[in-house]
């Protein structure tokens, strides 16, 4: 890829357009596209996204296209920023106009609804193993980088060098981009992040104190750990920024849906209330079933996870939640052997 990269970003919402953003100001020749025709329409014109970024003005060498063919076209680099029940659909559409040169790479976090599988497992189905891939991921407001405040994501990839070259990509004055080999285990932590937020937004919706959410932080970290093992990922990579730092963010920072979503049913708001309320996809109800299908396929006891899809699902109540977590018995922190499998 040449300096000025051209660039396809697929997905206007808040993610997509700050990303599609933020490479334009790096002198990329940007297009991004959306279902939305007349939302599109209405960012080329007045300059701001006014649904999903309202009051950011974007940059005036990003532009938009509303045929998913024509923005794809010519791009030496897709960038897929769709919501991850919409992430199949346009892998098997913009599949066939695909170039041996072009490089993929995907911002969605989450499973593929229905069958649970990784998104790389789902862009091997349609465009094959062997495609330069990479997913970039990382604790990152769409908002906060859309308006140019520091930030730092990490760009996953079997193939080190397309990895350094999306990080170089994304690379700025205000935007740190790192690199990693593992894919699922950066996938993991990106779609299991937002299990964990609902967890914490429900200890903080019922005022349960700062301790509480620490604590429910760190071991759910330790669940994190536990199962990206199981998948045969790195430590590091959950210890880094696709597990850890986004893990902290989603589940402290009041930008994040599934934290809005555990804050409102720890306050007592009925599900389908609190999701309305929202008005955004909320990834963390598909997710923490298959976080939940993961967790049985391995025989793991993951506490915290099988507790908020239980109550994410109705079958109980935050407060009943929480006696069942209480009422655990006492263990080791880190079981004899467990420990030294990570290090």
């Amino acid at each position: 890829m040449s300096r000025a990269t051209r660039i396809a970003v697929l997905g206007a919402g808040s993610w997509g357009t700050a990303l599609a953003a933020l490479l334009a100001r790096h002198g990329h020749a940007v297009s991004l596209w959306g279902r939305d025709a007349d939302a599109l329409a209405g960012i080329a014109s007045t300059r701001i996204n006014a649904r999903y970024l309202p009051g950011i003005e974007l940059p005036a060498s990003l532009s938009t296209e509303a045929d998913l063919e024509r923005c794809v076209e010519r791009s030496d680099l897709w960038l897929i920023v769709v919501p991850s029940h919409a992430f199949g659909e346009i892998i098997r559409r913009i599949a066939p106009m695909r170039s041996a040169s072009t490089g993929l790479a995907w911002a969605t976090k989450g499973f593929e609804p229905g069958s649970g599988r990784f998104l790389h497992q789902v862009v091997d189905d349609h465009i094959g193993a062997q495609t330069a891939r990479a997913i970039v991921t990382g604790p990152s407001f769409a908002k906060e980088v859309a308006l140019g405040l520091p930030s730092a994501v990490t760009v996953h990839s079997e193939d080190e060098s397309f990895a350094t070259e999306v990080a170089r990509l994304l690379h700025g004055p205000s935007f740190r981009a790192y690199t990693g080999t593992d894919i699922a285990g950066a996938e993991l932590g990106g779609a299991m992040k937002n299990v964990l937020a609902v967890a914490t937004g429900i200890a903080d919706g019922m005022k349960l104190g700062l301790n509480a959410r620490a604590g429910m932080i760190t071991r759910g970290l330790n669940e994190m750990l536990r199962l990206n093992l199981c998948l045969g990922g790195k430590a590091e990579t959950i210890m880094g920024l696709a597990g850890l730092g986004d893990l902290v963010l989603t589940c402290t920072g009041d930008l994040s849906r599934n934290r809005r979503l555990g804050l409102a049913l720890g306050a007592g708001v009925p599900m389908a209330q609190a999701v309305r309320e929202i008005g955004q996809v909320v990834e963390s109800v598909q997710t923490a079933a298959e976080i939940d299908r993961l967790a049985r396929r391995f025989g793991l006891d993951l506490p915290i996870s099988s507790h908020v899809h239980a109550v994410l699902i109705g079958e109980i109540t935050p407060e009943e939640g929480l006696r069942s977590l209480l009422a655990r018995e006492q263990k080791p922190e880190f079981p004899p052997g467990v420990l030294g499998a990570w290090m």
